[in-house]
């Protein structure tokens, strides 16, 4: 709890016509027993050395600035004491309106609704000071291990390894094959690795393979896979499956570079797959290129699997319907339908998902078959015969340089085309096409046929890592990506829902080999991020620096699992009496785990129950709601709310002088008993302001957004028993990029509170 604080005015970066000298006054009155110190700056930012001069001599534990929003001077001003920021620039001066909906107007004194913005906005940051703290350190003792475990020795891993160890880590280079080197191994030549990026390249796996033997901190580890991962960043004990029995290392951090294994071929049997040896996949036809096994002359690269993917919905719409008619016969005790010849085989509703990977490898398809496509013209001196036929042709990047220079490769054709009939005749292979960019359809006869290699995620078929976590050995589904490690696509590439484990290559997506080398570097790098941040006993992401960790109080504590059941990041184990255990190194500080705790046993030092439910409490909320309008309280989600309505204002936006915001963490934090803090003050409604969950989530922390969403309906019956309409609570999707939206979607809000009127509490 800080005591002692000092209160700065940055009245450059307020303005408004506020009287910010007797703001400063006011805090005074009200707060004299608890700041020894309230300035007023011309600018803030010039006075650093007073500050901490300030610190030293009046033996402050607490700084409050008053000023522009945290997100845009927080981290000039870095104090050994604890420090938080007021916002009033972005969210109380430049986004005010009056009562009738106009912004203020220059040169004019402050109208009295701004002043008790501000007042209560630098109430708030007083409270947030008395009711927060500096954490104590959850620093390792020994800095951490500096040791990274790499897992997979294809492409992606060699250079993950090589990364790591040119960077000064030990590395433990696990492959649960006998070799290195992997899929690449099967790839006659690579795709373009540097500048002009026109011509395909070797893939020198076999000297990636010397380098990473020949360095003296890599230690590969061959018919090796992970029996047991246990502990947290920066302190891990690794239980590797050797052929000479289990062996336990010291790691502080992995890097799972597993690769990926070929779609299953029955989802291609539609396009011929299966039915003749002149229909392979890609993968295939790499394989018998390096094995010079390729005598084929006229070669068709189909890119266009429509004609699969339309006949997997096909069955998987009939198989429905017969499954409804059956329920409806049993239903109406009627004979059921004849049942289907035995193993008779039909495609069920999760296949859809699984024809995506085509799509999701569409990218690497793309620049190989065109690869492979010219290695044949090579290998055959231009005798050969290659077409291209694809629906959609993707290029990632200055592959476009490629991609024109294939357009004019002698004995290769590409064409836009539908697929619609692969079939053998007369001892050749015919290609139907139709829509084609020749203006006619045609049949292509062909010698082979090669259709595109769906690449499927190890971690889509086996648990890699056996993580000894109470939530399971696996990385949990996140039923989006169909396998995929990635914690964020939009936020966060490398991480994964495991603090201290990071996916590189073509676990995390389909990647070419240049991206691949990128991914290695990537993932190298945070992994080496998060062994320091552990050694420092900061979060490494996404709020990067932050010491805070959640504390228990476990005298209060049930042993309700709720907080360990959901935590998206697996931060908390059992102890053998079953009571949380938590693991600092593993927490991401978003706040989930109070959030869902009923008896509000856990908090962090500058983020707790109380802190929050005092800053609701300490707005002055007015009892005549007819005359001094409504109060309604926004809580922010930190990551994209909060941010995008800071740009709000920053573009002239506005809205409703009743509102008063909060940052939170994290939607998920968000615990019911801030709720009825607000009811019960008189609060009129309270706007929950966060990132979109579902299919297009876009939330840091995973699924904060989806578990408020569910804490809802709690709060929706709590409201009911007392009496208050619960559509005063409401939940707002909102992402960063849709300031635009944000000042219209507040407005609303309050202009239906407006019309419900006061809430039954103010009467009270």
């Amino acid at each position: 709890m800080a005591t002692k604080i000092g209160v700065y005015f940055d009245a450059s970066n307020i303005g408004g016509g506020l009287d910010v000298e007797a703001l400063a006054a006011g805090v005074t009155a009200k707060w004299g027993s608890f700041t020894a110190v309230v300035k007023v700056f011309p600018v803030l930012a010039d006075k650093y050395e007073e500050i901490s001069a300030d610190i030293e001599a009046q033996q402050l534990d607490g700084v409050l600035m008053c000023g522009a929003s945290p997100r845009a001077d927080s981290v000039s001003y870095r104090f050994p004491v604890y420090t938080e920021t007021v916002n009033l620039r972005e969210q109380c001066v430049l986004s005010f309106q009056d009562e009738k909906g106009n912004p203020l107007r220059a040169g004019q004194p402050a109208p009295a609704l701004l002043v008790q913005i501000a007042t209560d906005y630098i109430n708030m940051g007083v409270m947030k000071m008395q009711k927060g703290n500096l954490p104590d350190s959850a620093a390792l003792e020994n800095g951490g291990t500096k040791r990274v475990l790499v897992v997979g020795g294809g492409y992606t891993g060699l250079n993950a390894a090589l990364e790591a160890a040119r960077s000064g880590y030990e590395v433990v280079l696990a492959e649960k094959t006998g070799t290195l080197g992997g899929a690449a191994n099967n790839i006659p030549t690579g795709s373009p690795l540097h500048a002009p990026w026109e011509d395909k390249e070797p893939t020198n796996v076999a000297q990636l393979v010397s380098a990473v033997n020949a360095e003296r901190a890599i230690t590969v580890k061959l018919e090796t896979t992970v029996a047991k991962l246990a502990g947290q960043p920066g302190d891990y004990v690794c239980t590797l499956a050797t052929p000479k029995g289990e062996e336990e290392v010291q790691i502080g951090a992995a890097v799972v570079a597993t690769g990926w294994v070929p779609l299953d071929d029955k989802y291609l049997a539609p396009m011929g797959l299966g039915s003749s040896p002149k229909i392979v996949t890609a993968a295939e036809f790499g394989k018998l290129l390096v094995a010079g096994k390729v005598n084929a002359k006229r070669i068709a690269f189909v890119l266009d699997t429509t004609l699969a993917e339309e006949e997997i919905k096909k069955q998987v719409a009939e198989a429905e319907a017969a499954a409804k008619a059956a329920a409806e016969a049993a239903a109406a005790e009627a004979p059921a339908a004849p049942a289907e010849e035995e193993g008779e085989k039909v495609f069920v509703k999760e296949d859809l998902e699984c024809i995506d990977h085509l799509r999701y490898s569409n990218v690497v398809n793309s620049v190989g078959m065109l690869r492979l496509a010219n290695t044949v013209c090579e290998q055959t001196g231009d005798e050969a015969q290659c077409y291209v036929i694809y629906k959609h042709m993707t290029m990632p990047g200055i592959f476009e340089r490629f991609y024109k220079k294939m357009q004019d490769r002698l004995g290769l054709m590409l064409t836009k085309a539908d697929v619609t009939g692969i079939r053998e005749e007369g001892g050749a292979m015919v290609v139907s096409c139709a829509n084609t960019l020749l203006g006619m359809d045609f049949d292509l006869e062909c010698d082979m046929v090669v259709l595109p290699t769906g690449l499927v995620p190890v971690t889509a078929k086996e648990a890699v890592m056996q993580f000894q976590y109470r939530q399971g050995p696996d990385f949990p589904d996140l039923n989006l990506f169909d396998g995929y490690l990635d914690s964020n696509y939009i936020c966060f590439p490398y991480e994964t829902r495991r603090t201290g484990v990071y996916a590189a290559g073509c676990v995390r997506q389909p990647l070419t080999l240049d991206a691949c080398v990128q991914d290695a570097r990537g993932a190298v790098l945070k992994a080496i991020q998060c062994i320091e941040c552990a050694g420092h006993g900061v979060a490494v992401h996404p709020r990067s620096g932050d010491a805070t960790y959640p504390v228990f109080n476990f005298v209060r504590c049930t042993q309700c699992k709720r907080c360990t059941e959901e935590c998206p990041f697996g931060a908390l184990d059992d102890d053998e009496k079953g009571t949380p255990k938590p693991n600092p190194g593993r927490c991401r500080r978003c706040g989930t785990c109070f959030g869902a705790c009923p008896e509000r046993v856990i908090s962090f030092a500058n983020y707790n129950i109380d802190q929050i439910g005092s800053m609701i409490r300490e707005v002055n909320v007015p009892k005549d709601f007819k005359n001094e309008g409504p109060r309604v309280l926004i809580l922010a989600c930190e990551n994209d709310a909060y941010p995008a309505l800071d740009m709000a204002a920053m573009r002239g936006k506005t809205w409703s002088p009743y509102v008063r915001i909060i940052p939170v963490r994290c939607l998920g934090s968000v615990n019911a008993i801030w709720i009825s803090d607000a009811m019960s003050k008189g609060y009129d409604g309270v706007m929950l302001l966060g990132c979109k969950y579902g299919d297009d989530y876009q939330c840091h922390f995973i699924k904060g957004s989806e578990l408020c969403s569910r804490r809802m309906q709690n709060i929706a019956e709590t409201l009911n028993r007392l009496g208050v309409e619960p559509q005063r609570v409401e939940q707002f999707e909102v992402a960063i990029d849709e300031y635009d939206k944000v000042s219209g979607m507040i407005n609303d809000f309050v202009d239906r509170i407006v019309a419900m009127g006061a809430n039954p509490f103010k009467a009270m």
